[in-house]
């Protein structure tokens, strides 16, 4: 099951990340377009990482704030969800809050 959620993840980064270079190239060609529900669903899905990595690469749904706050909250709720599969400890989050007062 673990190997199956990483190889999910890591198609779905890979088409993401694919997607937003496919959408950066038709939006300067000022062709055809991937509708942004359909980059949405792609994040959603297991390709967060992808997506939040495509933007920064091609520069693409930079200005949109959803994109950037919404994409890097996926990428980074994907990237605790691999830490935790991979067994990485996690602080109790009432420890964290007692160590803030």
């Amino acid at each position: 099951m673990q190997t199956t959620i990483f190889i999910w993840i890591g198609v779905m980064s890979v088409w993401a990340f694919v997607v937003m270079g496919y959408d950066k190239s038709q939006a300067k060609k000022k062709a055809a377009r991937i509708p942004e529900k359909n980059i949405w669903l792609l994040a959603f899905l297991g390709g967060g990482i992808g997506a939040y990595f495509g933007m920064q690469t091609f520069r693409h749904k930079t200005r949109h704030t959803s994109f950037r706050v919404g994409l890097l909250v996926l990428a980074l709720v994907y990237g605790i969800v691999i830490l935790y599969l991979l067994g990485v400890p996690f602080p109790k989050i009432a420890s964290i809050v007692l160590r803030m007062n």
